[in-house]
């Protein structure tokens, strides 16, 4: 029998019933191991489940280990839970603002936070088929649900099974980080792996934590009825982004009425007390040498990720590690040369895109001759706060510190017909080109739909398509998308020379 989740999924309704025995099935019982195995995978998030049903899928002998759930973070704590309460917070926005802004019939009341958490739920149990363990055995993997552990550089045990390997990838992620905030330990407080828990709506929450989880989660619960506060220590929401791109989304989300408190130290949490027992927290924070606190019903603490390293028995491996996790070479490869990794174990860049493309990466390198590099990995991200920011490429600073001169180019979405007609029409595309080139460096996003759109230009960075091509495809109108047309055709009319616009003017001088 598979052995039993450290933590249970809640609440335990008939959703997360259909979840677990998709993705940590109970009556699992783990297969009699081959001799010996082309790859034996630790970890069946996306990393672990892209690098295991490709390897079979070319005919390798595989074996695929999870102690947890299968799908990872991104299926059961992230990406996909996430996406639903967003996409249920915008719902909400829109019916309580179309009578403004489209004459819609008003709509009075209160929302039914329950019923949109219970609808996430169902569709993530939906989606946990493709992930699930019934689905990889069918793939012809044998899948070993238990805790697995390196005894040798070419072995894994798990559940009382020897796992002898030619080649392993170890692609067990991370996991949410607790701050070193005084007190913090003995506080109640939810991570992004309890927050898609909650039944009920705190009516007060505080966010510590103003990057994409946190401005996420901090908006979302607004609009789902939430007194928020955000707390972080910067001076601006998302600090790795354009200063004037974060800006865009820190307005939107004053309007949805969350509290900013940026600029701050946190001195230390307690845990609050309320008639009839704990509720809460107290977060105590310092602007400028001046105390004050923030009173909370639920504390969100979104700072930091921690890789999963412990349990594997590396050292018996040889595998070398940190704290940033497992260390590889730009093949993927670690200290030993039988073991790859790939994903948030391995990677600073924690998407899921980023650690699909990765695997992929090690199937070409372990169980072949590649010789693919991670560092030739073009990777996008996109925060999917309301506007969204998305990003490909390099920022100007980037550009700046490895001596490239930039041209940038800016059209606000205001400028786009669609965007004014659907009432999103706050933000901007931002490209930075090679001084005196088409050639695209990076692109920035700040949209409604921005993560849908960035696509385009993830094409053109990565295979080096310059504005002037992009200028030559037609666009369909009207699309938000347009914007990207419209940027590139600023462009070309910015590139015309003088010389060239001085053979124009003879040119119709002469023709009229």
């Amino acid at each position: 029998m598979a052995e039993p989740l450290a933590h249970p999924m809640l609440p335990q309704d008939e959703h997360n019933e259909r979840l677990i025995a998709n993705v940590h099935p109970p009556d699992w019982v783990n297969p009699e191991p081959a001799d010996k195995y082309h790859l034996v995978v630790v970890g069946a998030g996306t990393a672990g489940l892209v690098s295991a049903a490709g390897a079979a899928g070319l005919g390798a002998k595989v074996a695929l280990v999870e102690r947890e759930l299968m799908g990872g973070d991104c299926l059961n704590v992230g990406c996909v839970p996430s996406k639903g309460v967003i996409r249920a917070a915008r719902a909400w926005k829109e019916a309580a603002t179309a009578a403004e802004h489209f004459g819609a019939p008003a709509i009075t009341g209160e929302g039914d936070f329950g019923k949109a958490m219970r609808r996430m739920r169902r569709i993530r149990a939906d989606i946990s088929k493709v992930d699930g363990v019934q689905r990889f055995s069918d793939l012809g993997i044998d899948v070993f649900i238990g805790s697995g552990r390196f005894v040798a550089a070419d072995a894994v045990e798990v559940a009382g099974h020897r796992l002898r390997f030619r080649r392993a990838v170890i692609a067990t992620g991370a996991r949410a980080a607790a701050p070193p905030i005084p007190g913090l330990a003995e506080v109640d407080y939810l991570t992004n792996e309890t927050i898609f828990s909650l039944t009920e709506v705190p009516q007060k929450l505080a966010v510590i934590g103003a990057g994409p989880i946190g401005c996420e989660m901090a908006q979302s619960f607004a609009r789902l009825g939430s007194q928020v506060t955000l707390i972080d220590m910067a001076p601006q929401v998302l600090i790795r982004e354009d200063k004037d791109a974060a800006a865009v989304v820190q307005q939107a989300m004053v309007e949805d009425g969350v509290h900013l408190e940026l600029g701050v130290k946190v001195l230390r949490v307690e845990q609050r007390k309320v008639e009839g027992g704990d509720g809460g927290a107290i977060v105590h924070l310092d602007r400028d040498g001046e105390e004050f606190e923030v009173a909370a019903d639920q504390l969100l603490v979104a700072v930091g990720r921690a890789p999963n390293t412990n349990g594997l028995g590396l050292e018996a491996a040889g595998v070398e590690y940190g704290k940033r996790g497992v260390q590889v070479d730009d093949r993927l490869c670690t200290s030993n040369k039988r073991i790859y990794a790939a994903g948030d174990i391995a990677s600073k860049y924690q998407f899921t895109h980023t650690a699909d493309a990765q695997a992929r990466i090690v199937l070409q390198n372990a169980l072949f001759f590649g010789r693919a590099k991670s560092s030739a990995l073009t990777i996008p991200w996109c925060t999917y706060t309301s506007p969204e920011i998305a990003h490909v490429g390099m920022y100007e600073k980037d550009a700046t510190e490895q001596g490239l001169e930039v041209d940038t180019l800016t059209i606000p979405f205001d400028d786009v017909d669609r965007a004014l007609l659907d009432g999103e029409d706050a933000g901007f595309l931002r490209v930075h080109l090679k001084k005196g080139t088409d050639q695209i460096l990076g692109a920035t996003m700040v949209a409604a739909h921005a993560g849908d759109m960035i696509g385009e230009l993830c094409l053109a960075v990565t295979h080096n398509i310059g504005l002037s091509k992009i200028a030559s495809v037609i666009h369909p109108y009207p699309t938000q998308g347009e914007v990207i047309k419209k940027i590139a055709d600023l462009y070309r009319r910015g590139s015309l020379t003088p010389t060239v616009k001085k053979l124009f003017a003879w040119w119709f001088k002469i023709f009229s």
